[in-house]
C-alpha cells in the first residue's frame, strides 16, 4: 500500500496539487510560493545564491528531551535560530526544552542564546533575539518521573491555545539510547504521544519523534530497540536522524548520479576500478570517554556515516525522490554487501589506535593517554575495511572504507577511481605522467567536486599530463549550505523521510558490522595496530590494500 504522503500529487495540508496525475509529481516539489505584502507573487531571488522559494511547514510544537547537552547547544538550538531568521517557520512555532536542571525559565533561555550566540550562521541582533526567545519555554523533570510527562502535557495544551500549533508536536530524544524508551513510555502513558496510522498521517494533530544516533549498539539491541518502539510508534512516525544525509554535497552526490546523464554509463564494474570513502578527522576524542569507549571507531562512523556514504554511491536510481523510493534502494545495496567474515576479518579489517605525535605542528598525546580511557583499552580509534557488493553493476569493485581520529587533517570524501584505458596510443610519442582518471566528492570541508584526467601539455612535442577540473561550492553559489540539522529538522517537520534512516536499513547496516564485531570481541584477537598522531594510520590498513595492487589516495 502506498503511503498517502508518498503519493505525488498530495500536498502537506491534504489538497491536490493543480490538475496532475497521481504519479507525475512527487510531495517534495510542494512549495509555498513566495508573496508580496498584498498577496501577489513575489520576484524570485537568484536560484544559484538562494536555491528558490522555500518549503514552509505547519505549526507545530517541538519538544527537546535532553536540552542541556551538547548536541542541543552545538546543532539543534543554532539550526532551529537559523531556520527562524531566514523564515522558513511559521509564526506558530515554538520549542519546549526538557531536562532536570533546576532552571528557571530565564535561565533557560539565557543558555540558549549564549549556544546560539556561539554557533549560528545568522547574526544575533537584539530583535532577532526576541522574537525567538518568544517561541522557547521550559519544563524541568527527570526521564523516569511520571510528573515531568504530565507537566509537559499541560505545558504544550496551553501553547495549542496561545500560539494555534494544532496538536502537532515533533519529540526530539537528544539523550543517550538507554533513555529512548523511558522516555516514549512515558509520554504514551500520559497521552501526550498518541500512535498514528502508518499510511495516513493527520494534517492537523500529527506526533514524529526523532532519533538520534547510536541506534543500538550492535545487531541484537537495534532489533530490541525497533521492537520496543514498534509498540508505541508505527514507522511513520519516526524519523532516525544521520546528520551525514543532511550534508548538501551528500544530496549533491544524488543530483551528480541522477541528473546528470554523463556519468551513469560508467557508473558500474565495467569502468570503475575501486571507490575510496574516507573520514578523517585531526581531533582526538575531546574529553568524550564515556562515549568512545564503548563505542569506537566502527560504531560511531562505519555503521552509520560511512555506510550511509557508500549506499549513495552505489544504489540504484531511484522512481521518485521521496521517502520509500530512496530508502528501498539502499536497503537493496546494503543487503548486498559483502563484509569480511571469520578469518577474512584479520584480511580485510584493519584497526588502529592513536599514538602520542604531532597534528599541526603541535603535540598531542596518544589514545591510552587521554582522560577516562582505560590503560589497557582495546578501543580503536581508527578502521579500514574493504567491501564488496554483489549484484550487477558492482560485483567484483573493491570499496575500501577507512576513517580516523588524530589523522592529519579534517576532511570527507568518496573517490571514484576508473579504470585505466586497455591501450595508449600515445606511448611512443613523448613524456607521459598519467593516472587514472578520478572523481571525487569532497563532503568537507571544501565542499566540491573534482574531475582528475589527462590532457596534452602546450608545445610542438606530445607530452601528455594529469589536470583536474574543480568545481567548488562556495565559489559558483557565492555562500555556504546551511547546517545538515537545519535541513534535517526542517524535513522532520514537513514529515519528509527521504534523509532519514528506515528501520530495515538499521539491521542491514548492523548486520554489515556484526562480524567484525564478534571477530574482534574473540578471546585473542589481535589488539588495535597503533599510529602515530598525524599520520594515516596504522601500516597495516596499507598492506590490505597493497595486496590488491592499488593505494590510498591521500584527500
Amino acid at each position: 500500500m502506498t503511503d498517502i504522503l508518498d503519493r505525488p500529487n498530495i500536498a502537506p495540508d491534504g489538497t491536490t496539487i493543480g490538475d496532475q496525475s497521481a504519479e507525475s509529481v512527487h510531495p517534495e516539489t510542494w512549495v509555498r510560493a513566495p508573496q508580496d505584502a498584498w498577496g501577489h507573487p513575489a520576484e524570485l531571488p537568484n536560484p544559484l545564491r538562494t536555491g528558490g522559494s522555500e518549503r514552509v511547514p505547519a505549526p507545530c510544537a517541538m519538544v527537546i528531551f535532553g536540552v542541556s547537552g551538547d548536541l542541543t547547544a552545538r546543532k539543534l538550538m543554532p539550526s532551529l535560530f537559523d531556520l527562524y531568521t531566514s523564515l522558513p517557520l511559521p509564526d506558530g512555532f515554538c520549542i519546549v526544552g526538557v531536562s532536570h536542571r533546576d532552571w528557571s525559565e530565564q535561565d533557560f533561555k539565557d543558555k540558549m542564546r549564549e549556544a546560539v550566540v556561539t554557533h549560528a550562521r545568522k547574526d544575533v541582533t537584539a530583535e532577532s533575539w526576541e522574537g525567538f526567545a518568544r517561541c522557547l519555554s521550559y519544563v524541568r523533570g527527570s526521564f523516569d518521573d511520571p510528573g515531568t510527562y504530565a507537566r509537559l502535557g499541560q505545558q504544550l495544551t496551553t501553547l495549542d491555545g496561545e500560539r494555534r500549533t494544532l496538536g502537532n508536536r515533533l519529540f526530539y530524544l537528544a539523550t543517550a539510547p538507554q533513555y529512548f524508551s523511558p522516555i516514549l513510555q512515558g509520554l504514551a502513558h500520559a497521552d501526550v504521544l498518541e500512535r498514528q496510522a502508518n499510511y495516513l498521517e493527520p494534517t492537523e494533530g500529527w506526533h514524529r519523534v526523532v532519533v538520534e544516533k547510536p541506534f543500538g549498539h550492535d545487531l541484537t539491541s537495534a532489533r530490541e530497540l525497533i521492537a520496543e518502539m514498534a509498540e508505541i510508534l508505527t514507522e511513520r512516525q519516526i524519523y532516525r536522524i544521520d546528520h551525514y544525509l543532511g550534508k548538501e554535497t551528500v544530496q549533491n552526490v544524488l543530483a551528480f548520479r541522477f541528473a546528470n546523464i554523463l556519468f551513469d554509463p560508467v557508473w558500474n564494474r565495467q569502468y570503475v576500478d575501486n571507490v575510496q570513502i574516507t573520514a578523517a578527522e585531526s581531533l582526538g576524542i575531546e574529553g568524550r570517554a564515556g562515549y568512545y569507549e564503548g563505542a569506537g571507531a566502527l560504531r560511531d562512523m562505519v555503521e552509520s556515516h560511512l555506510l550511509q556514504l557508500l549506499t549513495v554511491v552505489a544504489m540504484e536510481p531511484p522512481a521518485f525522490f521521496n521517502g520509500n523510493a530512496v530508502r528501498d534502494e539502499k536497503v537493496k545495496v546494503l543487503r548486498t554487501v559483502v563484509p569480511p567474515t571469520g578469518s577474512g576479518v584479520g584480511i580485510h579489517a584493519v584497526r588502529g589506535q592513536y599514538a602520542p605525535g604531532f597534528v599541526g605542528g603541535q603535540p598531542v598525546p596518544g589514545y591510552h593517554e587521554e582522560k577516562g580511557v582505560a590503560p589497557d583499552s582495546t578501543t580503536e580509534t581508527y578502521v579500514a575495511l574493504r567491501l564488496g557488493i554483489d549484484n550487477w553493476r558492482w560485483s567484483g569493485v573493491p570499496f575500501y572504507l577507512r576513517t580516523g581520529k588524530r589523522l592529519p587533517r579534517r576532511v570527507t570524501e568518496v573517490a571514484v577511481e576508473f579504470k585505466r584505458v586497455p591501450h595508449l596510443m600515445f606511448q611512443n610519442m613523448g613524456e607521459l605522467d598519467l593516472t587514472p582518471n578520478v572523481i571525487s566528492l569532497r563532503i568537507q570541508p571544501d565542499e566540491g567536486i573534482a574531475i582528475r584526467f589527462a590532457a596534452k601539455v602546450p608545445g610542438a612535442r606530445t607530452q601528455l599530463r594529469t589536470v583536474r577540473m574543480d568545481f567548488q561550492y562556495g565559489a559558483v553559489f557565492g555562500e555556504a549550505g546551511p547546517d545538515a540539522y537545519e535541513r534535517l529538522l526542517l524535513d522532520a517537520m514537513l514529515g519528509d523521510p527521504t534523509l532519514f534512516t528506515r528501520r530495515d536499513e538499521v539491521e542491514s547496516a548492523w548486520g554489515i558490522v556484526q562480524p567484525i564485531l564478534n571477530a574482534w570481541a574473540e578471546p585473542g584477537a589481535a589488539p588495535p595496530a597503533l599510529y602515530e598522531s598525524g599520520t594515516w594510520g596504522p601500516h597495516a590498513a596499507d598492506v590490505m590494500i597493497e595486496r590488491d595492487g592499488r593505494t590510498w589516495r591521500r584527500p
